[in-house]
C-alpha cells in the first residue's frame, strides 16, 4: 500500500511548529529504521506531558511517515487548533460515549489505507507517581487485532520535564534547554493472538504486551528500572473513593 502525501497542512503544521521545537529544545532520536516504509502500521507512545505529542510528532515527521492521532474530540472545538487537527487528518475520540466506537472504525479504515495511526494506548497522561507508563487501555488492541498490521511501539521522554503532566505550578520550564528523547522499537509480536476472538481476557493481555513493550524502551530512555507493578488509575481511584467513604462514615458514627 502506498504511503500518505505529506500535504499541504502537515508541511505548514511542520513549518509552525519546528523551529520552536528546534530552538527550545536539544534532540535524542533512536530506532527511525524501525518504522515501517510502506504500508499501514500504528505507533503505540507513552504520554507523560501535554508538550509530548509536539516531540512524537516532529520524531515521526521526520521519518516521511505522518501520523494521524486518536486526540479527544474536545480539542476540535479549539480555535485554529481544532482546524488544523481537521486538516492534518487527526482523528477525534468521543470518550464516554456511543461514538466511541467511530474512532476505532476511523483508525482500522486509516491503518487498511496503508497510514500510520498513533494511539496512546493509556489514553490519558500518565497518573504513575514516577511517570511510567500505567495501565492501557484496550483501544490499540482492538485496532491492532483487527488490521494485523505491525505495532511499533514508542517510547519518549524530556516533554515531561518542560511541562510536567499535572503540574498547578510554573508549568512550562523551557530553560535550561531540555533533550527531547524518543525511541521506536520492533514490532510488538502480536502472532499469538491473530485470529483470536477479542475477548475481554485477549484484550487486556494484548494492552499488557504492547504496555510492556514501551515500558522497556522507557526504561532504556532513562536508565532506571521500571517498577515490578503497573501503575491502575481506577484501582487507586476506587482505593482512594473507599478511603473518604469510611472516613465520612466514621465521622458520622463520632456524632
Amino acid at each position: 500500500m502506498p504511503r500518505r502525501r505529506i500535504g499541504f497542512w502537515y508541511r505548514l503544521a511542520a513549518v509552525l511548529v519546528k523551529p520552536p521545537m528546534l530552538v527550545f529544545f536539544k534532540r535524542d532520536w533512536r530506532g527511525m529504521e524501525n518504522i515501517p516504509a510502506e504500508g499501514g502500521f500504528i505507533t503505540v507512545v507513552n504520554h507523560n506531558s501535554y508538550l509530548d505529542p509536539l516531540s512524537y510528532a516532529h520524531f515521526q515527521y521526520n521519518t516521511g511517515r505522518v501520523p494521524r492521532l486518536l486526540a479527544k474530540a474536545g480539542l476540535f472545538k479549539v480555535p485554529f487548533v481544532g482546524m488544523m487537527l481537521r486538516a492534518t487528518g487527526q482523528i477525534p475520540v468521543y470518550r464516554e460515549t456511543t461514538d466511541a466506537a467511530n474512532a476505532f472504525r476511523a483508525a482500522v479504515d486509516a491503518v487498511n489505507a496503508g497510514e500510520c495511526v498513533a494511539i496512546y494506548p493509556e489514553g490519558t497522561l500518565t497518573r504513575d507517581p514516577d511517570q511510567w507508563p500505567m495501565t492501557g487501555k484496550t483501544g490499540a488492541a482492538r485496532v491492532a487485532l483487527m488490521t494485523k498490521a505491525p505495532v511499533i511501539p514508542v517510547a519518549q521522554w524530556g516533554a515531561n520535564e518542560a511541562m510536567p503532566p499535572y503540574a498547578t505550578e510554573k508549568r512550562l520550564r523551557l530553560l535550561p534547554r531540555k533533550t527531547l528523547k524518543v525511541v521506536a522499537g520492533p514490532p510488538v509480536d502480536l502472532s499469538a493472538y491473530h485470529g483470536l476472538d477479542p475477548t475481554p481476557e485477549t484484550l487486556r493481555a494484548v494492552t499488557e504486551t504492547i504496555m510492556e513493550a514501551i515500558t522497556v524502551l522507557l526504561a532504556d530512555l532513562r536508565g532506571e528500572t521500571a517498577p515490578a507493578e503497573r501503575f491502575d488509575a481506577r484501582a487507586e481511584w476506587l482505593r482512594l473513593r473507599a478511603a473518604s467513604t469510611g472516613k465520612h462514615e466514621k465521622g458520622r458514627e463520632r456524632r
